[in-house]
């Protein structure tokens, strides 16, 4: 169980995380979400121990992150991992297994299924194929907290597939937590279970993340007149769209309570459709406006 209280983190005069708080109990994938500059490669950072912050507490299983105990527990990948020019996955592997248990039958799996040189310098793959790397080493450790920092960057749709499959596996563990942060949330919604929104330094929004979409639908209404915004003050509008006496609102709240207020407004038709979590992303940042990349 990871649980953070009241986190601060500054760079200089730059404050990045503000009395941050947060909870992850075993056995979820979390999705860390925000927009670019918000803080998440930082929070990923302090949580492995690689920054020290200025305030509040980071715990795993009630020990202090930064206590040894908590080092064979903890990877993260982040989103540029550091190698020399002339390492070999043979190298990589070789410096990790100084710190970590390592899984040298879950290795050998993993090189075959990402079909990668063990003898060839790193310098010479692709992007891609230095981020399928480290994923092998992510999940021949097979941490008890992994931390991935844009995991998906660079790998064609058959790896990011493989590797969702090698995720899924690992996580048959129960005791075993992930944390990702990404730009592609369609990718994390495929994985993830939970989610944090980064923003101003805190965790605005998070939970269960098919709670949450559930909470957020787009109606589809037809009218016999037309009708403005300010109809529907009553109810938690995050976007409106109007043409003629069709509108289409995004509409945060209960869906049963939601269309009870919209059949008051005597519609002539309505249809409720789903969002998706890029969707409820996009909502919910517009909706503060601190949407700016």
């Amino acid at each position: 169980m990871l649980e953070i209280k009241g986190l601060d983190k500054s760079f200089e005069d730059k404050q990045v995380l503000k009395d941050l708080d947060m909870h992850l109990d075993d056995g979820h994938v979390f999705g860390l979400v925000g927009v670019n500059g918000a803080g998440k490669s930082t929070l990923l950072r302090c949580i492995a121990g690689v920054y020290m912050w200025d305030d509040g507490v980071i715990d795993f299983d009630d020990v202090d992150v930064r206590d040894a105990r908590c080092r064979k527990d903890i990877l993260l990948i982040g989103d540029d991992p550091f190698f020399q020019r002339t390492s070999t996955i043979e190298d990589i592997i070789s410096f990790y297994a100084t710190f970590y248990n390592f899984d040298k039958e879950a290795y050998y799996r993993y090189l075959n299924m990402f079909k990668l040189d063990p003898k060839k310098p790193l310098n010479s793959f692709s992007k891609g194929m230095k981020r399928q790397v480290f994923l092998i080493v992510a999940l021949a450790i097979r941490p008890r907290l992994l931390l991935l920092d844009e995991a998906f960057d660079g790998l064609d749709p058959l790896t990011r597939l493989d590797f969702k499959r090698a995720l899924a596996e690992l996580l048959n563990d129960d005791k075993v937590s992930v944390i990702i942060s990404s730009h592609n949330l369609k990718e994390l919604e495929d994985i993830c279970d939970s989610f944090g929104l980064l923003e101003d330094g805190r965790i605005k929004t998070s939970g269960d993340l098919d709670i949450s979409k559930a909470m957020v639908n787009r109606y589809q209404i037809a009218f016999d007149k037309e009708v403005t915004r300010e109809d529907f003050d009553d109810l938690d509008v995050l976007n409106f769209a109007s043409s003629g006496r069709i509108v289409t609102l995004v509409i945060k709240g209960d869906e049963d309570k939601v269309l009870e207020a919209i059949e008051a407004k005597d519609p002539l038709l309505v249809d409720v459709l789903p969002v998706d979590f890029e969707e409820l992303f996009i909502y919910e940042v517009e909706m503060r406006g601190t949407i700016d990349e």
